[in-house]
């Protein structure tokens, strides 16, 4: 069930106020008119129970007001009363036609009724409209119900699409379409698995799969599987190096750092191109100390891939490390231009212009550090250089 459309509600209540408003005025203090200036009033402070009572009494003496029975519909769509809301809308819009958005609410009270078919045509109209963003929003979220009920999996999937593009940042968008994608990938892979179950395909949804579940023994099995059918496939070598790489971080030995090199390295051998095997084989030296070795793989990936945010960072790092901060302020400028969000990157531009002497961008750059780690509260320390705990004490690059 999707949240209530607040505004979209507003809206509507608000257009029928004024013609309520009018007839009270034109009709003096009669019943009818104080009967709507008090459920105008209970509507406006949310207490529905009362503003219905004084519409459904309103409705009996003035029945062919649209507006009342629009006020109605939306009441009662507040209250979840989608059946009553469906009733009152058809009178209403039997009344006047032209009242605004009573298609579109009339789409999402057919939709929270699971009348997917009769919501539809409303729905999507809604979703096409510009003028009302509440209500393009509104419907589009319903449209993914109405989709997915319908098992129109591909239209749910280009309405989430859509609505991703509209509203970026808006947290039920993002958690609605998100599961649109999940359940749609599901359907996939299950397709997948039961049309080729011993396919190169499945062996490799199924290695990622164990991946994301940082089952690393089951995800090894299944690459191998993959490089039995086809040794020279490129991608696989770099993803078994990821787990070797992920499991050294969580376990720290070293012989599973050692298997993530040789990984990396086959890939390369594979698909030279692989400007993700490079940069970890160049972290993994960084870390090592292998300082001209780090640096060399660093440059070897921006050569080809100059916008390689991460490398720039690495790059950054290993000039710092070796007394070439001018060289690293270059890369670090270039990376929190590409991604001004990094802390590291800002951390270490903060190194770079306090070891150049330029007090101004280092405060610059340390006060950019502070503010974008503490908005991570698991902020992973960066090597072996300062945490920002320890920044908020008496550490200073």
């Amino acid at each position: 069930m999707m949240s209530h459309p607040s505004k979209l509600v507003l809206t509507l209540t608000f257009c029928c106020f004024l013609t309520l408003t009018a007839m009270a005025n034109a009709a003096g203090q009669d019943e009818s008119a104080t009967l709507a200036e008090a459920g105008q009033k209970a509507l406006i402070a949310g207490r529905y129970a009362d503003a219905r009572s004084s519409f459904e009494q309103l409705a009996k003496l003035e029945p062919d007001v649209a507006e009342v029975h629009a006020t109605l519909a939306v009441i009662y769509f507040k209250q979840r009363g989608y059946e009553l809301a469906v009733k009152e809308i058809r009178t209403a819009q039997k009344l006047k036609p032209s009242l605004p958005k009573l298609d579109s609410l009339l789409g999402l009270s057919l939709s929270e009724l699971n009348q997917f078919p009769k919501a539809l045509p409303h729905l999507e109209q809604g979703f096409k409209q510009t003028a009302d963003a509440e209500v393009r929003r509104m419907c589009g979220l319903q449209l993914l119900r109405a989709y997915t009920g319908l098992s129109r999996d591909s239209d749910a999937v280009a309405t989430a699409l859509a609505l991703n593009k509209l509203y970026p940042d808006d947290p039920e968008v993002l958690y609605h379409t998100g599961r649109i994608y999940g359940n749609f990938a599901f359907i996939v892979m299950s397709k997948l698995h039961d049309d080729a179950p011993a396919s190169i395909w499945t062996l490799q949804a199924q290695g990622e799969l164990h991946e994301s579940q940082k089952s690393y023994e089951e995800a090894i099995s299944s690459f191998n599987h993959v490089l039995a059918l086809d040794a020279h496939r490129p991608g696989i070598h770099y993803r078994m190096g990821r787990i070797y790489l992920s499991r050294f971080l969580e376990a720290q030995k070293a012989e599973d750092r050692d298997a993530a090199q040789r990984e990396f390295t086959a890939e390369l051998a594979i698909d030279p191109g692989n400007g993700n095997a490079k940069y970890e084989l160049a972290s993994i030296e960084a870390d090592l100390g292998n300082l001209d070795a780090a640096r060399k793989l660093y440059e070897e990936v921006l050569e080809r891939y100059p916008d390689f945010e991460e490398a720039l960072v690495g790059l950054g790092g290993v000039c710092l490390d070796s007394q070439k901060a001018d060289q690293a302020l270059t890369a670090l400028e270039h990376a929190v231009k590409l991604n001004p969000k990094d802390d590291v990157a800002w951390y270490r531009l903060a190194r770079a212009d306090r070891a150049l002497g330029n007090r101004e961008g280092q405060q610059k750059a340390l006060a950019i550090f502070q503010q974008l780690s503490k908005a991570k509260p698991l902020h992973k320390p960066i090597g072996d250089e300062v945490t920002p705990q320890q920044l908020g004490s008496s550490e200073k690059p």
